[in-house]
């Protein structure tokens, strides 16, 4: 597992010198969002900015920014249409910021801070391929479950890993506005999960999203326990179950997974 933040990482603690590139801001239509960074090395580039000709200049002008052939001072300024020839036709507000070994803890908590939380119960097959594809993604993984030796020894930056037994106690703790995911080894586990979860929702409404993995019986079966606990409709409307975008019936680990993130994402990007 291998995210793009730790490819960033890796190459500062080995001792290489880079520039990071940061869009700072755009207007109208740009290929990539404020946020959106690369890294530029003598030799290469971790990241994207968008590709086309805004990426290309502003690869060779961090070069000569990191070999001291020029100096950028301040926030430059790119008008797509008229100097870049790009189709986009709006205006791209980049950064350019010398970086180096000594970065690398601040550059670690800055680059995952943008992050969306997902928070991911359960250490399985799923939950091993959902954790690799999020680490891709633009989410930051709070992976949890309640059994000890249970999680790969090397992870990336964006996935945090927490044992929990009981495992619904740390929903309570989980950061506000985190999507959450629920594939735990047993059924009881999961409804201990979506009860703390819709507990949570009722006091806080602080969750946007709760996905439940299992079938239609599944959730047929876990809804009749929980509306006998007193969950109405509407809270019950806020579980998603099954989960994944529909027309994906694959049932292997990594088919599943690009269902599941692709659901977030639609959630993520919707208006």
């Amino acid at each position: 597992m291998n995210g793009l933040v730790d490819e960033l990482l890796a190459r500062l603690v080995h001792g290489e010198r880079g520039v990071l590139v940061r869009v700072e801001k755009t207007q109208g239509s740009a290929p990539r969002e404020a946020g959106t960074w690369m890294a530029v090395w003598p030799d290469g580039l971790t990241a994207t900015i968008g590709g086309g000709q805004l990426e290309f200049q502003a690869i060779g002008e961090a070069r000569d920014f990191l070999a001291g052939r020029s100096d950028i001072d301040g926030v430059q300024r790119y008008p797509l249409g008229p100097s870049l020839g790009q189709c986009c036709g709006g205006v791209v507000y980049l950064s350019y910021r010398r970086i180096g070994r000594a970065d690398v803890k601040a550059l670690q908590a800055e680059l995952l801070a943008h992050l969306e939380p997902v928070a991911l119960f359960g250490g399985g097959h799923v939950g091993a391929a959902l954790a690799r594809l999020c680490s891709t993604l633009p989410f930051k993984v709070r992976w949890i479950d309640s059994r000890d030796g249970v999680f790969p020894d090397a992870l990336p930056a964006q996935i945090e890993t927490e044992h929990s037994d009981p495992v619904q106690d740390a929903v309570a703790q989980l950061a506000p506005g985190s999507r959450v995911l629920i594939m735990s080894f047993s059924h009881a586990e999961d409804l201990d999960i979506v009860i703390a979860c819709l507990k949570r929702i009722r006091a806080r409404n602080d969750l946007p999203y709760v996905g439940l993995i299992g079938s239609k019986t599944k959730w047929a079966t876990f809804r009749h326990r929980l509306e006998a606990r007193g969950f109405t409709e509407d809270e019950l409307a806020r579980i998603t179950c099954p989960i994944g975008v529909p027309g994906i019936t694959g049932k292997e680990p990594e088919v599943i997974a690009v269902a599941v993130a692709a659901q977030l994402l639609q959630g993520l990007y919707a208006g």
